[in-house]
């Protein structure tokens, strides 16, 4: 029978957890630097996009258009995460993301985000999360079919009345002609209700699979004297919460919900707590940021496209491919993270072993030469599916078709009730180059 693992802290007895009490990662960051203003790292070069005021500020757009433009895939040096290639091509995105051998996704490698793991002069370099996604055959793909199985679509099917219910209780909360934050009332709401289900996560306690997963998917945090050291200690005391939901799994039968199936897999049964750790990080980001900033960026594209907006309010045929489109204009992941194991030529550039590739999916979305004006919302657009949102190759999203479950029945529940969501406050962005999103949304609703 699996059991606990070891070496993971225990939060019993403790009088007041520090999950409890501390801000998030973005209140903390801005506090920080509020005080502290040369603690922000440093970016010389034009086309170094790891910086993150360009996505706080929303403006990262032309710049990338004149790297596909001009030169698709280049080298930075210097940057604050070390020296780079950018690769901002949908083609040159799918080619690398096609050969997982010579391109890795492995922690032991640095990982999947442009954050490297083995920086001598990053702090967090000590605390190392392995996750499925972040492993290469033959680890990953044992490891993914054992969570595989919870995102059929016989599961999708199971969930959807549920879901469809949950989302209608959210949406008949909401009050008419008064201002209030979209993603504090709807986008973390949903999201957090749905991983809770996954989970079999005590309800009471859901909403700090948000708090969680925005210190875990915070780059910029990692960078941040201080702040990295309390990530850490956030961190692993989300690991001792969900230890002891594993030693509680573990002694009763199997279960549909994904600790369970951890627990029964011959492939996961075993883990260490870092991978346990890891590949909890991985589902709890993977499913709340990615949809959550979704469902924010659904209501802010619709409301700077009146024309999609009231295509949508007359024809809710259009919502499956609104939805694919939604998710191709908004892309919540800007980017993932490549390195080479050998040396190969990539389209004329010799890349090096050893060397990241930072894939921005965000710019592939807007590609000119497969989308034509990328930059417009287009619940039409014929070939919104092909999307690199959700990766490409054997490290697609796993939750791909929960995701756009959950975006459709959005979609379609906000129809049944003729709500028009209008952006009428303040608009504030992530400041991050991983996750892309959205942290304040005030809107008003009115009927159409």
């Amino acid at each position: 029978m699996a059991t606990k693992p070891a070496d993971t802290p225990d939060v019993q007895g403790a009088a007041a957890p520090v999950y409890r009490t501390s801000p998030t990662a973005v209140e903390a960051l801005d506090a920080h630097l509020k005080d502290h203003p040369e603690d922000l790292p440093v970016h010389t070069q034009e086309w170094d996009v790891s910086r993150s005021d360009i996505y706080v500020e929303d403006r990262w757009q032309p710049i990338f258009a004149e790297m596909r433009s001009k030169d698709p895939i280049n080298k930075v040096t210097g940057s604050p995460y070390g020296d780079y290639w950018n690769v901002t091509s949908h083609k040159a995105i799918q080619h690398v993301e096609a050969l997982p051998e010579i391109f890795s996704s492995s922690w032991k490698n640095g990982g999947i985000t442009i954050l490297d793991r083995h920086d001598d002069t990053v702090e967090d370099q000590r605390f190392e999360l392995p996750m499925f996604i972040a492993m290469d055959r033959p680890e990953h793909t044992g490891q993914r079919r054992t969570v595989a199985p919870a995102f059929t679509p016989a599961e999708m099917t199971r969930l959807a009345d549920d879901l469809r219910a949950r989302t209608g209780e959210v949406l008949d909360s909401l009050p008419y002609g008064e201002t209030f934050d979209w993603v504090e009332k709807v986008s973390i709401e949903l999201t957090t209700q749905m991983l809770a289900i996954l989970f079999d996560f005590p309800w009471k306690d859901r909403h700090l699979l948000s708090f969680w997963s925005d210190w875990a998917g915070d780059t910029e945090v990692a960078l941040i004297p201080g702040l990295d050291e309390m990530r850490h200690t956030i961190l692993m005391e989300m690991a001792a919460y969900f230890t002891q939901l594993w030693q509680e799994r573990a002694n009763a039968g199997e279960a549909p919900d994904l600790i369970s199936r951890m627990i029964h897999s011959e492939a996961m049964n075993a883990m260490s707590p870092q991978e346990y750790m890891g590949n909890l990080v991985l589902l709890i980001v993977g499913g709340n940021d990615t949809t959550r900033n979704t469902m924010s960026g659904i209501v802010h594209a619709m409301d700077a496209f009146p024309d999609q907006r009231a295509l949508f309010e007359s024809d809710p045929s259009v919502i499956p491919n609104a939805v694919q489109e939604c998710i191709r204009y908004q892309t919540p992941l800007a980017h993932m993270r490549r390195t080479a194991t050998e040396d190969t030529d990539l389209f004329g550039h010799q890349v090096k072993a050893g060397e990241k590739l930072v894939l921005w999916y965000l710019s592939a979305n807007r590609d000119e030469t497969v989308f034509d004006n990328p930059d417009t919302l287009d619940f039409t657009r014929e070939n919104a599916r092909r999307h690199l949102a959700f990766g490409y190759g054997i490290h697609r999203c796993v939750g791909a078709r929960l995701a756009e479950l959950q975006l459709r029945i959005l979609l379609e529940e906000m129809h049944a009730r003729r709500m028009r969501v209008k952006v009428v406050g303040k608009v504030e962005r992530v400041r991050a180059n991983f996750v892309h999103g959205f942290r304040k949304l005030e809107v008003q609703l009115e009927k159409f």
